[in-house]
């Protein structure tokens, strides 16, 4: 009987704290209807009383949009608590609508943060990763270029470094930078390497799939129907082939050129287990670019590359190059922010030159996932900048330094295309 009646009080509160949960709601609605917000409570917070003690406030937020009035229509209320919050007109506008996706990606958010007063730290300490800086966030990649040169990929089953490695410049490259030369690098041979660089987030195994035989034509397809002028193939890594895939690049240039001579193609190639003659293959495929990326200086091989490969291997490939053809532009690349110092760097530089190297790009080295090696230091766009002119007064003949930089990053652009154009009538 005892629990019968119990159950039935409990029963009775239930119904009436939902009723009044109704009333509630009730007096919101009609609030909404005379025009006065119905409103839920924020976090309380504590003030005076004027005769002394506390008192604590509950903000209120409103669960519609709050129209700011103007002050000669605002009640003293508004005058002395709430209107004294909001800063301008302009604010109030932005406060009623908010931000939307157009703000995001135009940059225009971010551009308020100035870099100069960036507080973060920008070399890690034991333990710590480090928090991306403001000038290392990009744009959502969008546009005609870019949803056109992705459609043409997925249709012909090719792949692409600049999706594969979770390149930052993506949108910008396939999208056309200033001159609207769109630049996209395609990756031969597959999207599975057979090494393991610690700072690379392609896919891995000892024993990929075989080759497409019909890549090269694909490839050549796919840039006759985008209209490019200027394209980078690179690939990964395939030890497993008795000549890295030497011959597959040859034949893509090959197909290319067949289909437009004027095109300008850059190979962007693996070391070839250092064999001179895989190189010296594809140097002379009818290339105007060679480019082998020595990555970091030579005290961090080790840690950062596979131990396959090494500065002294990859020095020798882009000798080699210019060596079977003088004409041949030689391209190199360095990330920054793993651990090297201004010295170590500037001793690289100086080797590279000496090797004839004729273009140089350095960036900032992004940590793709948690299990790859970690950022060390994120160096300013400043530093940046002055280790382009280090480069230019070396010697080089195009140095592209800046955080974004990755070794095609708008390989397509004026200055290097100019530089193609002037090697070719021997001014250079």
């Amino acid at each position: 009987m005892t629990a019968t009646r119990s159950s039935r009080e409990r029963g009775s509160k239930t119904r009436a704290q939902a009723r009044s949960v109704e009333r509630r709601a009730e007096k919101g609605n009609v609030a909404e209807r005379r025009g006065s917000p119905s409103r839920d409570f924020g976090p309380e917070t504590v003030g005076q009383r004027p005769g002394g003690g506390e008192t604590r406030h509950v903000a209120a937020r409103s669960r519609t949009p709050l129209l700011c009035p103007r002050p000669e229509e605002a009640g003293s209320g508004w005058q002395t608590g709430v209107w004294k919050l909001l800063a301008s007109p302009a604010e109030n506008v932005k406060f009623k609508f908010g931000p939307d996706l157009k703000d995001f990606t135009s940059g225009e958010l971010s551009d308020k943060t100035k870099w100069a007063e960036y507080k973060g730290n920008l070399k890690r300490q034991k333990g710590e990763r480090l928090r991306l800086p403001p000038w290392l966030k990009t744009e959502i990649p969008i546009g005609k270029n870019y949803n056109k040169l992705k459609n043409t990929l997925r249709s012909l089953n090719l792949h692409t470094v600049c999706e594969e490695a979770r390149c930052p410049n993506i949108g910008e490259c396939w999208g056309g930078g200033e001159y609207a030369t769109a630049t996209a690098t395609i990756m031969l041979m597959g999207d599975t390497c057979t090494r393991g660089c610690r700072f690379c987030s392609v896919k891995t195994s000892r024993s990929p799939p075989p080759l497409d035989p019909e890549e090269p034509t694909n490839t050549a397809e796919a840039i006759a129907e985008w209209g490019l002028d200027y394209v980078v193939l690179t690939s990964v890594d395939r030890d497993d082939l008795p000549d890295g895939g030497a011959e597959h690049f040859a034949k893509t240039v090959s197909h290319l050129k067949n289909r437009n001579p004027q095109i300008l193609v850059e190979c962007l190639t693996p070391d070839f287990r250092g064999d001179l003659k895989a190189v010296e293959k594809v140097a002379s495929s009818g290339l105007d670019v060679y480019a082998h990326n020595v990555e970091t200086v030579p005290e961090l091989q080790r840690q950062v590359r596979d131990p396959r490969a090494n500065f002294e291997q990859s020095l020798c490939v882009l000798k080699h190059a210019k060596k079977v053809q003088p004409d041949v532009i030689s391209k190199t690349s360095i990330m920054l922010g793993l651990g090297e110092t201004d010295e170590q760097l500037h001793d690289t530089l100086k080797r590279l030159r000496e090797a004839d190297v004729d273009c140089l790009t350095l960036g900032q080295y992004m940590q793709p996932t948690k299990r790859h090696l970690k950022v060390e230091e994120y160096i300013t766009p400043e530093k940046f900048k002055y280790w382009e002119d280090v480069g230019n007064k070396l010697g080089f003949h195009y140095t592209a330094s800046g955080p974004l930089v990755r070794s095609s990053y708008k390989a397509g652009e004026f200055f290097l295309k100019n530089l193609i154009h002037k090697r070719k009538k021997k001014d250079i």
